[in-house]
């Protein structure tokens, strides 16, 4: 049955009608999601790329209507993603993550690090975790509000023992018989963290949920810097407490991720009286291409990689953030040094024994560049004045994500001068690489 014209304020016989209901072809998607009448919209993404699927939720918060209420449901493949105010060579190991500091590095499958847009700590997604995330209007939004929607469709699934706690984050509480605590652990398991963008008419909550990952016991070596002993930062600390993952404590020994997602679709519909066509189409879980429907007030659908390819906006948000001075260049100031400083007076690790006692490393930066440094391994003061002036000469501006091994190595050769046959600079500059990710 005919109902309106969809993209106009004013019909005609010469514009273009829709039925209710219709489907549309998926370059629409940008118009759709902009259109005033579309308040409410749920999608689904079909890709696992972590900066398309940020980029279309930031679209998403920018572009759809004041009014509207969205969900949006993705799952990233393997990566790390930390707040927009965070430091990476502090919240990450960036060892263990592929390295996008070398232009040679060939694409493999190794987890990738990620800035994102909102603020929060540092998180790992892999294809067991669901990450959803809630654009609302400010007026009605409260920070526990989908984190509650969130736990009700995990009851629905079984898993009872989940709530919410005082810092926003889902944790469960496992039973008694699958209990594995130490005496000194706290009595629950993180499954979800939360981080938030509030802008001047909307809120955007975001949080990831733990239900199935097949990395859950190798998250330290993603999230577990060796440099965090030696580095004073500005900006936002995670908060580490011990994870789990949902299916863990199921009865069910068959986990669905298709089951939670039409949960949470069917919870945020409650939430927001969605029309149930828009439900309807929202839980076709065998879409295997991106397709979008729409009705009078609703949108719905599957999303993707070609939105990132069709949408300029959300094209220029990819590049945005897979660019190397998004990622480490809006790291706020930081100090990182092997000895104790007036500002960091905590004790440090001993020196490995292949570097001089007297070796000493100091840099401090500004937007991930080094604007200060004190490099030196001699033990005479006059001699270790002369190298940390020659060595700081060399650095000054350089920017550490751009510092590979063999530069340090060039940079202390230089810097430190001659030796009496061990080579301080090439033991130091392994030293340094290894705890600040030199690649």
């Amino acid at each position: 049955m005919i109902r309106g014209c969809f993209l106009s304020t004013k019909c005609s016989s010469t514009r273009q009608w829709a039925r209710h209901n219709s489907s549309f072809p998926v370059h629409r998607f940008a118009e759709l999601a902009r259109r005033p009448a579309s308040r409410h919209q749920i999608y689904q993404s079909l890709s696992t790329d972590p900066y398309v699927n940020l980029s279309i939720e930031h679209f998403l918060l920018e572009n759809a209507p004041a009014d509207s209420s969205i969900l949006f449901l993705y799952i990233n493949k393997p990566c790390v993603v930390i707040g927009r105010n965070q430091n990476p060579w502090l919240e990450t190991g960036l060892h263990a993550l592929y390295n996008d500091r070398r232009a040679d590095s060939p694409e493999n499958d190794d987890a990738v690090f990620v800035r994102r847009r909102s603020g929060g700590g540092a998180v790992f997604h892999d294809e067991g975790n669901l990450n959803y995330s809630v654009i609302s209007p400010r007026t009605s939004f409260t920070r526990d509000k989908h984190a509650e929607m969130m736990v009700r469709a995990l009851h629905r699934i079984g898993a009872v023992n989940t709530s919410v706690n005082d810092r926003h984050d889902i944790v469960i509480t496992p039973p008694e018989d699958l209990d594995q605590r130490g005496s000194n652990e706290p009595p629950f398991r993180k499954v979800s963290g939360s981080a938030f963008k509030l802008t001047r008419h909307r809120a955007l909550h975001h949080g990831t949920c733990l239900l199935d990952s097949p990395n859950i016991h190798d998250l330290g070596k993603f999230l577990r810097s060796p440099a965090r002993g030696y580095i004073k930062a500005k900006g936002v600390d995670s908060v580490r407490s011990p994870v789990g993952n949902v299916s863990s404590v199921l009865a069910d020994s068959f986990f669905s991720m298709q089951a939670v997602m039409d949960n949470v679709v069917e919870e945020f519909a409650a939430l927001y009286n969605v029309n149930s066509d828009a439900v309807r189409r929202a839980r076709r879980a065998h879409a295997t291409e991106p397709e979008i429907f729409a009705g009078d007030s609703w949108v719905s659908g599957t999303v993707g990689d070609v939105q990132g390819d069709q949408e300029p906006d959300i094209g220029k948000g990819v590049a945005e953030l897979r660019s190397l001075e998004w990622k480490y260049t809006q790291t706020p100031q930081f100090t990182f040094s092997t000895y104790p400083t007036e500002e960091d007076p905590r004790e440090r690790p001993p020196l490995p024994s292949s570097l001089p006692p007297s070796t000493r490393a100091f840099l401090r930066l500004k937007y991930g560049a080094i604007i200060e440094s004190n490099i030196s391994v001699s033990s005479n003061a006059s001699v270790a004045s002369d190298q940390a002036t020659r060595v700081h000469e060399l650095l000054n501006g350089q920017k550490l994500h751009e510092m590979s091994i063999e530069r340090w190595t060039d940079v202390l050769r230089q810097g430190l001068g001659p030796n009496d046959g061990v080579d301080d600079a090439q033991e130091l500059s392994n030293y340094l690489s290894g705890l600040l990710g030199g690649h």
